[in-house]
């Protein structure tokens, strides 16, 4: 344990204490905030609410709480693995948020990040014009069955199938599906993209696959190294899955149906290599450059 730790334990008191003690240290160990918090104050922040079960959005009235000795040892040890062996703070607490929706995740997963689930908390519009209608949706490489829950609430009346190659992300997703008691609506189906889906078709395929080219593959930071290979790099130029979905979606979609794809920074690589696909990039948080939407005859 580190000069730093070893100390802690009886000079750290209240709240306010390990929150400077977490920021300082998370800035010396120079960490990668990229999994839900983008800088050290809100992931400290995080840790220490959730690690104390205190409300997530209500630091301010428990900033000069003194803590037991127990709570001490505890939000230590969780503020020393984020440091020491630069876990990212979802898999250190077995949770995820996109916006209101809270999923269990672990290292069997990729941490859920995806802007798809901006678009979806807006129903799709305007390019779907009433989610009623929609009775059949795709979640291609679904993870921890995140974007599948959250199509499942957006969409009423929509049967979602939620697929994935590896059994493993399919049991956490299991997990998912049971706790939002969504057994009945969302189908687990373990396959390689679209390899175990014939004739099966759907108003809305979404997807958030492997898009890591490999230079950027071989630099991530410590922390990406702690998600399962497979979720993250896609061939060379970060398009070999994307290629697939782009080839088959068609035969997948119902008459007006579309396709929702997230592809990271590969905007300007994807263009090039299909330069007669009209690509529509669909605003999110960060920009327009990070998800296409294409309907089913842009495709044939």
């Amino acid at each position: 344990m580190s000069v730093h730790f070893s100390s802690a334990t009886s000079e750290l008191h209240t709240v306010r204490d390990f929150l400077r003690f977490a920021v300082s240290r998370f800035h010396q160990a120079e960490l990668y905030f990229g999994h839900g918090s983008s800088v050290a104050y809100d992931e400290a922040a995080y840790l220490i609410l959730h690690t104390l079960h205190l409300p997530l959005d209500r630091l301010e009235p428990f900033l000069d709480a003194r803590l037991t000795s127990s709570e001490r040892t505890e939000v230590l040890n969780i503020i020393q693995r984020r440091v020491e062996e630069r876990v990212p703070a979802a898999y250190l607490t077995n949770q995820a948020l996109l916006g209101e929706y809270s999923f269990y995740v672990d290292e069997r997963v990729i941490v859920p990040r995806s802007f798809i689930a901006e678009l979806l908390r807006q129903g799709m519009s305007p390019w779907i014009p009433d989610p009623e209608i929609v009775s059949a949706v795709l979640d291609m490489c679904t993870g921890s069955g995140c974007l599948a829950i959250v199509a499942a609430h957006e969409f009423p009346y929509a049967h979602v199938d939620a697929v994935d190659l590896s059994p493993d992300a399919l049991e956490v997703a299991a997990i998912n599906v049971a706790d939002y008691e969504l057994q009945d609506r969302v189908e687990l189906i373990q396959s390689d993209l679209f390899s175990q889906l014939a004739g099966r078709k759907y108003d809305l395929i979404i997807s958030n696959p492997p898009y890591v080219d490999a230079p950027s593959v071989a630099e991530l930071p410590a922390e990406y190294l702690h998600e399962p290979k497979m979720s993250l790099g896609s061939g060379e130029d970060g398009l070999d899955a994307t290629r697939i979905i782009l080839e088959h979606a068609a035969e997948h979609l119902s008459d007006n149906g579309i396709l929702v794809v997230e592809i990271g920074h590969n905007r300007d690589i994807l263009e090039a290599a299909y330069p007669n696909l009209p690509f529509t990039w669909l605003d999110v948080t960060a920009g327009d450059q990070f998800v296409f939407m294409l309907h089913r005859n842009d495709l044939i």
